[in-house]
């Protein structure tokens, strides 16, 4: 049988489970499951408002566009003190206080932000943890060998090596504690690393700590900057008090920077930025007292950068989804190198103890060597201590990358949007939606550049993916993170809201404009094609007994051009998220013909019976071609309501491709627990797959999702490891994964409450808490089949949402 379909995850089912029950009050946190599946696409964040059914072919269709304004930046938060030349001010002096470490530290000299020739004495510690010295795992998925190899005509690099150790190295890391270290002292962590580390007497390492409500030690301060040097005696505070400034203000940086450069020059200076990262579109940071400020986006970035007047060997993100191409671009104008993650990163970030004795015994060893020390330890540390968390590490030749790249990158652009000007948007989506995608479930829309070049195929692709690899000099991942290559993009898809921001950031940084036409073209058939879709907004119509409509070819025109006329008053005053419809060039009674000769129609998904009494929905091949994705969704009705149990790719398929349901009553459990669960990502390259999903939990009483993992090693899956969850009141930004469920651990599982009429009423604990000994089992329960109700969604190639038949099991 030769047809495409997604691939589902296997069933392990091993019993009867426990009882499916919410329990005491709502939470009031907003949907903790699906929001884009059962909310409306495109919701930032979780909102408490009621599910409503889609409208047929009346106007309100419009509605499901309506999508969240991502906002960064604010008046709130207080305001910065000192200026961007503080550390130079009359308080400073000359002299700073010293601490030695053993495995306990002891003090003289002020640890509270007092001035730094302050005479007070303070004691502390920081003890030297669960140091890990030593690294004997084998290479991880899409390992290369280093490339020390130079394309011709690229520029000389700005850092030139003395040799023979001759070489005076600072390194400047920018510690942003934030929640990283105030709920899991993740920065005390890697300050330990670097104290273990044998520093030289020719490497400077400075690190400025801040951006944190409360250090987990008694050394760093939790009310005010500072910047402290580690030496292989211990550490020395050179700025005791910095002001509580902003550590996502551009001007933050710079003056660390200048102070870096003024105090400890070095003809090789690194530079390292420690926090959460957001990619290319929300940038990098977050600053734990100035939650309002957001990020620091690549603009702020190249404004730190350009103000320092200082350049860098390489500057490293110790820190989620920078490993981007459009970070690259702009960070060639500072330095010779990037080194950076595609994914999200674990929690224990970069081991530094290896490579910053590796660099002391030799100050003059070449940076690209470097690189491929950090990124092999930190790939070993996380195999090591963080089982099944997806870990990519790369090192970009920046000055290759602006040399072979912009040109390259310019034709493939404009192949894009050509492809799409040809009616061949479904080639460009199928590229999309194939390539490796990082953060998922955060909807940033950052794909594997080099993947998404080979999946469209064409001569420019190719082109652009040669010249990547040749910039690309060493890359690592683990084993369960295949096509990732080291350099990722922003490509609209999850959230094509972002398009506007994509769209400043890219001016402001300077990047080609033909890149920017290519999204703008792909958002707009895509935005055009959802708003055209006539899909529900939630599986409620479904539930409700309600059916999908066929949209015919006038219906589809009246609603397009409503659409196209401007006429946005159904999303809430937020018609300036539409502003890159209004640069797209292809004309509307082509994108009308295109958006009606490819169109789902959901009114095919219907159930028919075989001769054996079961069930199957069928679809032309041509139908087919129009799904990106398929899921499970199953809800139990407890008398009064219903509990959403979440997204599963659960499914198969007979000789003729026709879908069979799974009607086995069985549902996902941790413990034999039953637990809400969504289906994140599948990647599958017909021989090895890795699928992924999340469980709400509260973990110690905390906002988490468990993350879970099945592939070919491990088919019925694994817990492996947990990721904050961050309140609507905070910053969306993207969290470093935490390392580890540790015993003792006390999770509270979560589920979505829905009345019989559709709207959700809130979100609840559910079953019997789990209090951890020893690894948790995850496996398939048999529920009550009187209980549960199910349907299939169905996402086709514009992002919208169809959902088959009610099926009810009793």
């Amino acid at each position: 049988m030769e047809k495409n379909r997604p691939r589902g995850r296997e069933r392990n089912i091993t019993g009867s489970g426990k009882q499916v029950y919410k329990r005491g009050d709502g939470l009031g946190t907003g949907p903790v499951g699906s929001s884009d599946g059962h909310s409306g696409r495109g919701s930032g964040k979780s909102g408490g408002s009621g599910i409503t059914r889609g409208a047929g072919l009346s106007l309100p269709v419009i509605i499901i566009l309506a999508i969240v304004f991502f906002m960064r930046g604010g008046l709130g938060g207080g305001a910065d003190t000192g200026s961007t030349d503080s550390y130079y001010g009359s308080s400073q002096t000359t002299s700073y206080s010293s601490y030695n470490y053993g495995d306990n530290l002891s003090s003289t000299g002020s640890s509270s932000g007092s001035s730094s020739s302050s005479s007070t004495s303070s004691t502390g510690s920081l003890s030297s943890g669960n140091t890990i010295n030593t690294w004997t795992s084998g290479p991880g998925g899409n390992t290369g060998s280093l490339d020390t190899a130079v394309a011709n005509g690229a520029r000389e690099k700005r850092t030139q090596i003395l040799g023979n150790g001759r070489d005076t190295v600072t390194i400047m890391v920018y510690m942003c504690g934030t929640d990283l270290e105030s709920r899991s002292a993740m920065g005390t962590s890697d300050l330990q690393e670097m104290l273990s580390a044998n520093i030289a007497s020719n490497v400077n390492l400075l690190v400025y700590t801040g951006g944190c409500r409360s250090w987990r030690n008694n050394v760093v301060s939790s009310s005010v900057n500072q910047i402290y040097q580690v030496t292989g005696g211990g550490l020395k505070k050179l700025v005791a008090d910095d002001g509580a400034k902003s550590m996502v203000d551009p001007a933050t940086l710079t003056s660390f920077i200048k102070f870096c450069n003024k105090n400890f020059p070095a003809n090789r200076n690194e530079l390292i930025l420690w926090d959460h990262g957001s990619g290319s579109v929300a940038g990098y940071g977050y600053d734990e007292k100035y939650a309002s400020k957001g990020s620091m986006s690549l603009a702020g970035i190249d404004q730190a950068l350009k103000n320092s007047g200082v350049s860098f060997d390489f500057i490293g993100f110790d820190a989620c989804l920078m490993a981007t191409a459009e970070n690259a671009l702009m960070l060639d104008k500072y330095a010779d190198y990037m080194i950076a993650s595609e994914e999200t990163e674990p929690g224990i970030g970069w081991y530094y103890t290896d490579w910053l004795n590796k660099l002391s015994a030799n100050t003059s060893i070449a940076t690209t060597d470097l690189g491929k020390v950090i990124i092999d330890s930190f790939v070993s540390a996380c195999n090591a201590k963080c089982r099944g968390q997806s870990t990519t590490l790369s090192i970009v030749d920046l000055a290759e990358m602006a040399y072979t790249v912009p040109d390259k990158m310019k034709a493939f652009s404009e192949s894009i949007s050509d492809l799409i000007a040809k009616n061949q948007y479904k080639t460009v989506s199928y590229a999309r939606n194939g390539a490796r995608e990082f953060a998922q479930s955060n909807r940033i829309d950052q794909i594997d550049l080099v993947h998404f070049c080979e999946n469209v195929g064409n001569q420019e692709g190719k082109a652009l993916s040669e010249a990547l690899r040749g910039a690309i000099k060493y890359n690592r991942t683990s084993s369960n993170m295949t096509n990732a290559y080291g350099l990722s993009i922003y490509f609209p898809y999850q959230r094509p809201n972002y398009v506007n921001q994509a769209l400043s950031t890219y001016s402001a940084i300077g990047m080609d404009t033909s890149y920017s036409k290519a999204i703008r073209e792909f958002a707009s058939v895509e935005t055009a094609g959802h708003a055209t879709s006539g899909s529900y907004n939630s599986p409620f119509g479904s539930l409700l007994g309600g059916g999908n409509t066929s949209l015919d070819q006038d219906a589809i025109g009246q609603l397009l051009n409503s659409f196209l006329g401007g006429n946005y008053s159904m999303l809430d005053g937020l018609s300036s998220n539409t502003g890159y419809f209004s640069g797209r060039s292809i004309p509307d009674d082509q994108l009308t013909e295109y958006l009606t000769s490819n169109h789902f129609d959901a009114s095919q998904l219907v159930w028919t019976q075989n001769d054996d009494g079961s069930l199957k929905l069928q679809l032309t091949e041509d139908q087919w071609a129009l799904v990106n994705d398929l899921n499970l969704s199953v809800f139990y009705d407890d008398g009064e309501g219903f509990i959403d149990l979440g997204l599963d790719n659960v499914y198969s398929f007979d000789e003729d491709g026709a879908l069979i349901p799974d009607t086995s009553g069985a549902w996902l459990a941790i413990n034999d627990q039953p637990v809400a669960y969504y289906h994140e990502t599948t990647v599958d390259d017909g021989e090895n797959y890795s699928i992924t999903g999340y469980v709400p939990v509260l973990l110690n009483g905390e906002r988490a999702n468990l993350l879970l993992i099945f592939s070919n090693e491990f088919p019925h899956g694994y817990v492996a490891g947990a990721r904050t969850v961050y309140s609507d009141s905070e910053n969306e930004i993207v969290a470093k994964n935490l390392t580890e469920i540790q015993n003792g651990d006390q999770i509270t599982f979560l589920c979505d409450y829905y009345s019989y009429d559709g709207k959700y009423q809130d979100s609840y604990k559910m079953g019997e808490d789990i209090t951890v000994n020893g690894d948790l089992t995850v496996s398939d329960v048999k529920l009550d089949y009187s209980r549960l109700q199910i349907t299939y969604r169905f996402t086709d190639i514009y992002d919208a949402h169809h959902w088959a038949e009610l099926i009810d099991l009793k």
